[in-house]
């Protein structure tokens, strides 16, 4: 195994005191994990389930709807993980496929994200990789073609979101779901958002 791996997941499991939100829908000051109570709703919690759809394995299935993504497996059965989605309005529909994947990804808002909430302004500069991101732990970049549609699904270091529509578009997963969907989901993988 990598050491950064390591190093990473290690990293992970302390991570829980910071917040942020990648695609961000909040961004301010750091609290305890005792003051935060950082849960997930247990129905949220990744776990293996029945597939019958028609996605062949390999594919991520995001439904914004009921808050899950599936990772198809062989066999009938796929990974599901607890997600995080964008304000009403505020998401990406349709096929694309992962571009490119980072680990302690760097953030930048975009335009759009800074004029609707000027206090992101702060930020315009970005902000480095590491525990304090919003990004959380890792990212899988979202492409349409050649280009990039600038969503991403990625970790979060606010875990009590999961389930709600909170960010600015992107697909948020605890740190933990988006190290393990990181493993499984190569670059080229199908991802299609419902």
């Amino acid at each position: 195994m990598d050491k950064n791996r390591v190093t990473r997941r290690v990293l992970l499991l302390g991570s829980l005191a910071l917040l942020g939100s990648g695609c961000s829908s909040t961004w301010g000051p750091t609290i305890s994990p005792i003051a935060a109570k950082p849960r997930v709703d247990p129905r949220y919690r990744r776990r293996e389930v029945p597939y019958n759809g028609s996605e062949p394995p390999g594919t991520i299935v995001v439904d914004t709807v009921e808050r899950y993504l599936y990772y198809v497996e062989g066999g009938g059965s796929a990974i599901r993980y607890g997600i995080g989605v964008g304000e009403e309005g505020r998401t990406l529909k349709g096929r694309v496929r992962v571009g490119r994947k980072a680990e302690w990804p760097s953030w930048t808002p975009t335009e759009n994200m800074m004029r609707r909430k000027p206090h992101l302004r702060q930020y315009a500069g970005g902000v480095s990789g590491g525990l304090h991101n919003p990004l959380g732990a890792s990212a899988l970049y979202l492409y349409r073609g050649a280009e990039d549609t600038m969503f991403r699904l990625h970790g979060t270091n606010e875990p009590w979101t999961i389930g709600q529509a909170v960010s600015s578009g992107c697909i948020r997963l605890t740190n933990e779901d988006i190290v393990d969907l990181y493993d499984r989901a190569p670059v080229g993988t199908t991802v299609l958002i419902v």
